[in-house]
């Protein structure tokens, strides 16, 4: 993903936090105080790494992972709301988000960035030790127990996410009424547009990268007061026997997902379209009908080419006003639809 290009300038702060470099955007002298409350705001995403990430042994994750199989641990309320909101979105993609999926991941070998395939005894002991189903939340208490020792929680499918809403909840706080941020192209949220010099004001168009050739655009999207996340496989990946396996586990086989080349998903939160985006490359077609279900959700399906040759590209909620698709023959578009129930006939 990346921003569209347009002749009016921008004011760009960046810094690199969760393995990927975040930006705060603004249209150029709309803020005296930009820069200001841009630091602030990737001060607030750094200071979040660093509680709820895997990779720090201070980290409050950390700590939760190995105090919680042992009894209730309490939490800070922020967590507590994030596991809360991680929770719902597991039941509502019916489990193929999963925030408790850590022990899988690290027996694929994505945790420490070198994957490999786990033995079937190791592949087993790690389903046996994830799943939300085994997470136990007190929201009164503000207390997490797993009920499993042994299982771990990662949040690399919502905390980036997270921390992009945290941030602009930050600058909505300050008065910001038009910005963007991003953490790594693949997870924005937008506030307002961003001013054209054709004077439109249809939101801040998000350029969204064709799955097997980075260098095109597949689409252009113009977001306002909307967030946007993206799951794919194409940088972190390794081969075995000559089959490709991604990083992006089903959390309810315990395997690498496999069958979309790209998931894409607007919704009002980066946190839920992150999560929601990942379940969709989880679920592939079998996932429209649930994301769907809600008005407030849009998305974008980029499937292997068909029997013709091009790739099938599948839209939900997102009109062309909104989502503009680059002109190719190859791509094979359609709109979704909920299919009609079967008509009823007397017997």
């Amino acid at each position: 993903m990346a921003m569209a290009a347009d002749e009016i300038h921008e004011l760009r702060v960046a810094r690199r936090a969760m393995a990927c470099l975040f930006e705060v955007i603004f249209n150029v002298g709309d803020y005296r105080e930009a820069t200001e409350w841009a630091v602030e705001a990737l001060d607030l995403v750094e200071q979040l790494e660093a509680r709820l990430t895997v990779y720090r042994e201070s980290s409050e994750l950390i700590r939760l992972n190995k105090a919680a199989g042992l009894g209730p641990t309490r939490v800070a309320p922020d967590v507590m709301r994030l596991l809360v909101r991680a929770r719902q979105l597991h039941e509502a993609t019916q489990a193929a988000v999963d925030v408790a999926a850590g022990r899988l991941v690290r027996a694929w070998g994505f945790l420490a960035r070198h994957g490999r395939t786990p033995s079937e005894e190791v592949l087993a002991e790690a389903r046996a030790h994830s799943g939300m189903h085994l997470v136990d939340l007190d929201e009164p208490g503000s207390t997490v127990a797993f009920l499993r020792r042994g299982l771990e929680l990662n949040l690399g499918s919502i905390g980036k996410g997270w921390a992009i809403d945290r941030a602009v909840d930050l600058l909505v706080r300050r008065g910001v009424s038009h910005a963007c941020v991003h953490g790594g192209h693949s997870s924005v949220r937008t506030i307002g547009h961003r001013r054209m010099s054709d004077g439109s004001q249809r939101g801040w168009p998000i350029g969204l990268r064709h799955p097997l050739r980075p260098n095109r655009r597949l689409a252009t999207l113009h977001l306002r007061d909307k967030a946007l996340g993206t799951s794919g496989s194409g940088t972190q990946f390794f081969v075995e026997n000559g089959r490709k396996l991604g990083h992006i586990l089903d959390p309810r086989t315990g395997r690498p997902a496999e069958g979309v080349l790209s998931a894409t998903v607007v919704a009002n939160s980066a946190a839920d379209a992150d999560a929601l985006a990942t379940a969709l490359y989880v679920l592939g077609e079998e996932g429209l009908p649930l994301l769907a279900a809600d008005p407030e959700v849009g998305g974008i399906l980029v499937l292997p080419p068909d029997a013709r040759g091009g790739l099938r590209v599948v839209r939900f909620h997102l009109d062309e006003s909104v989502c503009e698709l680059t002109p190719d023959a190859s791509l094979d578009v359609v709109n979704w639809a909920e299919p009609d129930p079967p008509v009823a006939t007397a017997g």
